[in-house]
């Protein structure tokens, strides 16, 4: 597979809902890696995914995003890609930190692979567990990891995690542990929520939508990203109480109306 290096600046959100959907469905697999300020962690991400990646034996496309970052991670994706020339890596430079619901789904719009998944640009997901997720490609429509011992997780953070499941209805372990998607369904369903319960809007969304599913259970660390990502900084309070919000407000019209 040739090279396919670039380094461009990311769509905005409406250029992102015009692209060529000639390209649609041309790799089995596209993997969007967004960064923040992740120049300590980003080149063993993509040395666990590349060796992962090889190992299931898939056609694929990385997508770097670059969500604002003010340190040297685009630097070092580009140093990356010179050394190793004949990987499928793009990197895109997104002109303002967007977020990571945005910053998601414009990777998917971005992308060419029949399945999507993003993985943290942050190295907290070894090779064996992307292995495990990525050989369940095929077996349904979303893909489900889920965490079978998790280091580093503050109490609050499996607290919110497991309201999401008791709101929802649904019998899966856990939301937000960046599952796989039919590219298509990120198009079509993504979500509108902020911050990490997107990945939880999408899911329900689907389920009701009556889409499949199989979970995975996997082994990954937690890298704790500071007061500003805790879930009770006063954005995650805001967006998680909306997700859950529509996620109950779903289960209910179900309840009484079916749809």
């Amino acid at each position: 597979m040739g090279a396919s290096f670039l380094i461009e600046p990311s769509p905005s959100p409406e250029q992102a809902e015009h692209l060529d959907p000639i390209l649609v469905d041309s790799l089995d697999l596209t993997i969007c890696v967004p960064c923040k300020n992740e120049e300590k962690n980003v080149v063993g991400t993509l040395d666990a995914i590349v060796d992962a990646v090889r190992e299931v034996g898939c056609s694929y496309e990385i997508i770097v995003m670059d969500d604002g970052s003010t340190d040297k991670t685009s630097q070092l994706v580009e140093q990356y890609c010179r050394e190793h020339p004949s990987l499928p890596i793009r990197l895109y430079k997104n002109p303002k930190n967007l977020g990571l619901s945005q910053t998601y789904v414009n990777g998917a719009f971005l992308g060419r692979g029949k399945y999507y998944r993003y993985i943290g640009g942050d190295n907290a997901e070894p090779k064996e567990a992307i292995v495990r997720i990525l050989k369940m490609m095929g077996k349904a429509d979303i893909i489900i990891p889920f965490h079978e011992h998790l280091t580093g997780k503050s109490f609050s953070r499996v607290a919110v995690s497991k309201l999401y499941t008791f709101l929802s209805g649904y019998s899966i372990n856990y939301y937000n542990g960046c599952a796989v998607h039919l590219r298509y369904n990120v198009l079509r369903w993504h979500s509108y929520a902020y911050g990490f319960g997107f990945q939880a809007d999408m899911i329900t969304r689907l389920l009701q939508q009556g889409a499949t599913y199989v979970q995975v259970p996997v082994r990954v660390g937690h890298t704790n990203k500071g007061p500003g990502a805790s879930p009770f900084h006063i954005r995650n309070i805001v967006s998680t109480g909306h997700t859950l919000f529509e996620i109950f407000r779903r289960r209910i019209n179900i309840m009484l109306f079916g749809q």
